[in-house]
């Protein structure tokens, strides 16, 4: 097809989002968009349609396990039907009447979303469900190795929506073969661009000209301090950092640990399956996994008997091995080790006290990663709240298995999600996990009240007082 038929082609899917939407909207109540959010959420949660989804989204993009996905697919979409249940998405939602403002959920429209190759299934379910909820179609763009199961969701989806009337229209994908000229019209043309993926994809939404919600880059670092429970924070880490083959930007990249303890939280690791190299192998490891300057592609999200055939490895560690830490100093773009890795390969730091643990750390959320999260397991409270008044990010999740916390968990108040916004410090126009209330537009209806309108005397007695009028 030319340039000129792929936009057309986008073009004529938008025009029948707008209708389908503007339908959706009309007479709405709330019941209506929680049919469309439930059925969508359905069509991945069945557990016969998320097991074949599972399997196809390794298939197709070869990243990543099909137990985990399984696992993901259902909590995450669980979750997020915990979060929206009794949530008013339409109508009026509060009133203020010493205010005399009343404010009413309004549909955004179409929205256009990204979907990364790393989530071919879960992501666009959430993005799905919470358009659905707020009243909104929805055209999702996947990659080229996610085409087949944005396919097969959308399709369960339409199965779901034939069972309550809902127009297939409502939830769309931009035809195959995706491409970039079809992405970019998708972000041009709709009314609001939820981006989750690569950091050029980000910019390009932000960009578009179109309203646009993207995300930062992961690469979460995590201090062990001598106060942790070193077990459970062992063991916490290696069921994150393996969970799905490392595809999450949740899963652990960095572990700051403190020198006092280093070596006992080293075989705490050992005994969670997490092998620790000695430090002359840094070099070996550089140049197996990354090739012609990119990760290598046998071994981002693979198996750990994958990856360890691809690092040359399999005969340096002990049967049983499921992550490999790598111990490094080095932290900046020079120093690959210190970035995403997308892999069962994680950096190890050794830090002299705590106040060089959170040095280090800080260190590496400046290289990549700035906004997105830190972790930290520790005893000791006022170094959980120290991160948060001190280092760039959005999130500090605090003895917890970091991608399971971060994203949202039935224990932690964070929304379920698997978009986390990282604020300014990681150019986002957001800074928390991606949910409902980014799906919505508020109109207030504003009536007069009595005027409040203080004296000059009220506004600055205090500073006349301090400073001198």
């Amino acid at each position: 097809m030319t340039e000129e038929a792929d936009i057309a082609a986008v073009d004529a899917l938008i025009a029948r989002a707008r209708i389908a939407q503007a339908a959706f909207e009309d007479g709405a109540d709330q019941t209506r968009y929680d049919r469309a959010a439930q059925a969508a959420a359905w069509a991945i949660m069945e557990p016969a349609r998320n097991a074949e989804m599972a399997e196809l989204a390794v298939e197709s993009t070869g990243l990543g396990n099909v137990r985990d996905k399984i696992t993901k697919n259902h909590r995450k979409t669980l979750g997020l039907m915990r979060d929206i249940a009794g949530v008013t998405t339409c109508g009026v939602i509060s009133e203020d009447a010493q205010a005399g403002i009343t404010e009413i959920a309004r549909p955004i429209g179409v929205v256009g979303a990204i979907v990364p190759s790393t989530n071919p299934i879960a992501t666009p379910a959430n993005n799905i469900i919470n358009a659905l909820k707020c009243g909104n179609a929805i055209i999702l763009s996947p990659s080229p190795k996610g085409v087949r199961g944005c396919e097969t969701l959308i399709g369960y989806i339409y199965d779901e929506f034939d069972k309550i009337g809902a127009d297939h229209d409502l939830v769309q994908m931009v035809p195959a073969p995706v491409n970039k000229v079809k992405a970019q019209r998708m972000l041009e043309a709709t009314d609001l661009v939820v981006v989750t993926g690569s950091q050029d994809n980000v910019r390009r939404a932000y960009s578009s000209g179109t309203p646009a919600v993207g995300v930062g880059a992961g690469n979460v670092t995590v201090i062990v301090d001598e106060t942790a429970d070193l077990a459970a924070a062992a063991k916490k880490i290696a069921a994150s950092k393996t969970f799905d083959n490392s595809t999450s930007c949740s899963s652990e990249n960095a572990l700051v640990i403190v020198d006092a303890i280093y070596d006992d939280f080293v075989a705490a690791m050992a005994a969670e399956g997490g092998a620790t190299l000695d430090a002359s192998m840094e070099q070996h490891v550089l140049d197996r996994l990354w090739q012609r300057g990119h990760l290598a592609r046998g071994a981002l999200a693979q198996d750990a008997d994958k990856l360890l055939e691809v690092l040359e490895l399999t005969d340096q560690v002990s049967a049983g091995t499921k992550f490999v830490a790598v111990p490094t100093e080095g932290i900046g773009p020079e120093h690959k080790l210190s970035g995403e890795k997308l892999s069962l390969v994680v950096a190890l730091y050794r830090a002299r006290d705590y106040d060089h643990a959170q040095e280090l750390a800080m260190r590496v959320l400046d290289h990549q990663g700035a906004g997105h999260s830190v972790g930290i397991h520790t005893g000791d409270d006022s170094r959980a709240m120290g991160l948060g008044l001190k280092a760039p990010t959005c999130r500090v999740i605090v003895n917890q298995a970091h991608c399971f916390a971060n994203g949202g968990s039935f224990d932690n108040g964070l929304p379920f999600s698997l978009s986390m916004g990282c604020g300014s410090w990681g150019g986002n126009s957001i800074d928390e996990n991606l949910h409902w209330k980014h799906f919505l537009n508020i109109t207030k209806v504003v009536r007069p009240i009595p005027a409040r309108e203080p004296s000059v005397d009220d506004i600055f007695a205090d500073y006349w007082q301090a400073a001198g009028k």
